[in-house]
């Protein structure tokens, strides 16, 4: 077998037969070739092993299932096939090119296989296979592009006339479907309704055609459109122009999208530049490959000299972050560190840490400076504790030294002091200074709070004030003053407090906000105080309320356990022993006794005692006085209460402390035993502990004094009614303002009062007799008359008469009758006034006596003796208690209208219409008041009714 001069192209070759030399070619290919040789000997295994894998086929005309014309036959394929045999012959040549061989090899010496031959035509099949299938391949995507939708195609000869068109161009040039082969590509109608200035169509074609090469323009049509035209030439086999091809686009989008991005490109770019965040980008080992713009805001260095730093650990220090971990999770937030600034200020930052691809960087660094935050938290921390310390303050001087010891920590601000608003004096009164704002200031004055300084004009007008420079202030008050920056906040109606720094614009708004909690805090916690002060007030206030209840309640049973021996008691000596022995019962006080006045000697005489009196009584007298006297003489004399609270006071002036001290006498209260005027004498108690008898307990046993009286002066009078022995005075009275009085001197009359006075709510009426003058004269004195609410002439004549007169004050007889005495008569003229009063032998005349000259100015007694009444007085008593006072009204008026004359003076129906009552009525009354009269004479006291 020859050897090869010809190399077989790298291939796949697949050698078919079962020819034994079909064996020795296919040995000879591997050996002296690069292809790769298979071999194979049936049809069936050349189908299964799927011919289209391989780059050529040699097969022999004898196979072990048939041919080599079956086989080309079985075998549909591009693959060339070339058919070699050593026994062939025209005909089989013909069969096998027909069965699609592309060559055909006669060998007639297998034994000396001409193997350059067979080389060289075997690569010769298989580059003319390769280059059909190329221009198959590019045949294929010509056409692809040419059809597509998305960009007009036009073909042009080489003279530029329209030769093809794919639809998306046709519709381009041609809308109406006209035929527009073979015109010259630039005059198709559509281009000429272009701008050729703005759109050289031709120009562009013919550059083509002249220089042969790609050309492309870019224009506008429109206002919004923009079309994008590619020509390119199309080379004949000698490098002669075949034609062009003619693409157009529409990049309208395309170009919106670039502007967009190119503006997006803008917008990051300025953001980066910018923002506060710092981005950076490294690679693995730290190197910057990214630094953004603006990483002087944080850093003060500008992007170059970070740079010159090298590796991002000298900025922000070594062992940041894990890298690990970094690639485990892709991403690492929040991770704090502290870093120096270019001025040497230390930052506190907040990086974020993420692995990326960006050109030559794989971590990306986002940098957040949180220096300001990080003060803020601590401030906040600084200010929880301060608040702290506020809940366990108790006086406004203890918050405002915790707000001057804690700014320097809040604020960061060295000077602070806190004015209190004291409203007694309308002032603000520094209550706590730094020693910084002493240091900058000076002491602080007290302020007026006018709203002429800026302490004053922040606490009046409640507003918080900050200032750069407080010298720019016109109410800065201390121009020596070194404070710069100033902060005035008011807080709330406690005060203002104040902070301060020697440099100028301190105060930004982190510090502005952490000054407005500090202040917020502060007057919260002093309206705590406040209310809590007042809290303790409202207690002490409701225990010594309740104290004063628990003693108000004591007295009161006291006074309820008085008022019922009171009632029960028969005789004044029963009275003032069970006074005495209730207030002293169940240690309710210590001591207590009663005396009266002994007009002889000037002294009070003890009457009635009880308690642990332990000869207080025997060791001392009780003169009557004013001053430096024991209790019950000063009350005596003055009538009015007398308390002692503390008895050791003056116990070396007073002789008679040392006597009430020995026997444990701390406190002592006097109280006079008056009614109406008319005095009982004096009850003292002692207590043995000092304030014993506080405002309420001396006003209840004030009020006993009264009762006391009242009830010995009740006695008095029932004793009266009892007495048949009385005394009878007459008086001589010259006053002018008697009311009687001046009725007889307007009238020039005499007028007799014999009785007849009653007390109701209109007022006080009698009955007096008129003598002297005509009634109508004494009418119209009497009625012009302030002192004198009604008048009524109840009988008349032509010199006299008798009136109903109504008093709006108590008249005389019914003051004498509270004390068991009785006006007997009054007969009044112009010149005097004679009064003749009943004194029962139980009451003592010196009070009736007191009380007339009490009422009267010019009293003289004139005369006092001694009667015997005793059925008489007995059978009136009897007959007064029968009757009512309506009846009794009636009565008076009948009788002193003359009804019971004979004959009368007036009818029944004229005084009925008299006393505003019915004829019926007033017959009622007669009738009954008649046998309630008979009654008390006949049958209670046993006179006979019909005379022996």
């Amino acid at each position: 077998m020859a050897s090869s001069t010809t190399t077989l192209p790298t291939t796949d070759v697949v050698v078919v037969g079962t020819a034994e030399w079909m064996d020795d070619l296919a040995a000879t290919l591997t050996a002296v070739t690069d292809a790769s040789i298979r071999r194979l000997r049936t049809i069936e295994a050349t189908r299964e092993r799927s011919v289209a894998t391989f780059d050529c086929v040699l097969t022999g005309y004898e196979l072990a299932d048939g041919t080599g014309i079956d086989l080309l036959q079985a075998v549909e394929t591009t693959t060339p096939i070339v058919v070699c045999t050593a026994s062939g012959n025209e005909q089989i040549a013909s069969k096998a090119m027909a069965a699609g061989a592309v060559d055909y090899i006669a060998v007639s010496d297998p034994s000396s296989l001409p193997v350059d031959e067979l080389i060289e035509r075997l690569s010769r099949a298989v580059r003319d296979a390769w280059r059909t299938e190329t221009r198959q391949e590019r045949s294929r995507q010509f056409e692809a592009v040419f059809q597509n939708t998305q960009t007009a195609t036009w073909v042009l000869d080489p003279e530029g006339r329209l030769q093809r068109a794919n639809r998306t161009a046709l519709k381009m040039i041609d809308p109406d479907g006209s035929t527009l082969i073979g015109e010259r590509f630039w005059d198709l109608p559509w281009w000429s309704r272009m701008d050729r200035s703005q759109f050289p169509i031709e120009q562009l074609v013919r550059s083509v055609i002249d220089d042969r090469t790609t050309e492309r323009l870019v224009t506008t049509i429109g206002d919004e459109r923009i079309i994008e035209l590619s020509a390119l030439p199309v080379q004949a086999p000698e490098n002669e122009l075949a034609g062009i091809v003619v693409e157009g686009d529409d990049v309208t989008e395309r170009a919106s999208l670039y502007r967009e991005l190119r503006s997006s490109e803008v917008l990051h770019r300025v953001t980066l530049n910018n923002m506060t965040d710092t981005v950076l980008v490294t690679d693995d080992d730290g190197a910057f490959t990214y630094i953004c713009p603006n990483v002087h805001f944080i850093f003060g260095y500008t992007a170059a000299e970070i740079r010159d730093f090298g590796t991002i650990d000298e900025l922000l220090g070594e062992d940041l972050f894990d890298p690990d971990e970094l690639e485990k999770s892709g991403v690492l937030k929040n991770i704090e560190c502290t870093t120096t600034d270019k001025a040497g200020q230390e930052h506190t930052l907040l990086v974020n840490v993420r692995a990326v691809s960006i050109q030559d960087g794989t971590r990306l660094y986002s940098c957040r400076d949180i220096t300001k935050r990080k003060q803020r938290e601590e401030a906040l921390a600084t200010l929880q504790e301060t608040t702290r310390d506020f809940l366990y303050a108790e006086t406004p001087q203890e918050i405002a030294h915790h707000i001057v010891d804690d700014v320097p920590s809040v604020l960061d601000v060295e000077a602070s002091a806190v004015y209190q608003f004291d409203p007694d004096r309308n002032v603000l009164e520094p209550i706590a200074q730094s020693s910084p704002m002493e240091r900058l200031n000076g002491p602080l004055p007290t302020v007026p709070a006018d709203a002429e300084t800026l302490p004053s004009y922040s606490f009046v007008e409640d507003d918080a004030l900050f200032f750069e420079d407080v010298h720019d202030s016109p109410r800065l008050d201390n121009q020596a003053t070194d404070v710069r920056s100033g902060a005035y906040i008011p807080l709330g109606d406690h005060g203002v407090f104040i902070a301060g720094s020697s440099d100028v614009g301190q105060f930004d708004a982190v510090t502005r906000e952490l000054a407005d909690l500090l202040a917020a805090t502060a007057e919260a916690a002093l309206d705590r105080i406040r209310r809590e002060r007042r809290l303790r007030e409202q207690e002490r206030e409701l225990q010594h309320r309740n104290t004063e209840l628990t003693a108000l309640n004591r007295v009161n049973e006291i006074i309820r356990d008085i008022d019922q021996a009171l009632v029960q008691a028969e005789t004044r000596e029963e009275i003032e022993h069970a006074v005495c022995q209730r207030l002293t019962a169940e240690d309710r006080f210590a001591f207590a006794w009663i005396g009266i006045e002994d007009a002889a000697t000037g002294t009070i005489t003890p009457r009635a005692w009880a308690g642990v009196e332990q000869g207080y009584l025997d060791s001392l007298s009780f003169p009557i006085g004013e001053s430096e006297t024991e209790p019950s003489g000063r009350a005596e004399a003055t009538q009015t209460v007398t308390r002692i609270t503390n008895v050791a006071d003056r116990f070396r002036q007073e002789s008679w402390r040392k006597e009430a001290l020995s026997r444990n006498f701390l406190s002592i209260l006097s109280v006079p035993i008056a009614y109406d005027d008319f005095t009982y004498g004096v009850l003292t108690v002692y207590a043995e502990t000092q304030n014993a008898f506080d405002e309420t307990a001396q006003a209840v046993l004030a009020e006993l004094g009264e009762t006391i009286a009242s009830a010995v002066s009740a006695i008095e009078r029932k004793n009266a009614l009892l007495t048949t022995s009385i005394t009878r005075v007459r008086f001589m009275v010259d006053d002018p303002l008697f009311v009687l009085t001046r009725i007889a001197r307007m009238a020039g009359c005499t007028l007799t009062y014999h009785g007849g006075v009653r007390q109701t709510t209109d007022g006080s009426y009698l009955f007096v007799a008129v003598e002297g003058a005509s009634m109508d004269a004494v009418e119209r004195a009497a009625t012009e008359l302030v002192a004198i609410d009604d008048v009524h002439p109840i009988n008349t004549d032509n010199t006299g008469g008798v009136l109903r007169i109504r008093l709006p004050d108590q008249f005389l007889a019914l003051e004498l009758a509270d004390h068991g005495a009785i006006l007997r008569r009054a007969s009044v003229d112009a010149d005097t006034t004679t009064l003749v009063i009943d004194i029962p032998e139980t009451i003592d005349s010196r009070h009736i006596t007191h009380l007339v000259t009490d009422t009267f100015r010019n009293v003289e007694l004139r005369s006092k003796r001694t009667i015997d009444q005793s059925a008489t007085q007995n059978v009136y008593s009897r007959f007064l208690d029968r009757v009512t006072d309506r009846q009794l009204e009636v009565l008076q008026t009948a009788y002193y209208s003359g009804f019971f004359e004979s004959p009368r003076e007036r009818t029944g129906e004229e005084i009925a219409e008299t006393l505003g009552i019915s004829p019926p009525a007033f017959y009622q009354h007669i009738r009954t008041v008649q046998r309630k009269l008979f009654t008390t004479v006949f049958d209670e006291q046993g006179l006979p009714s019909v005379p022996s």
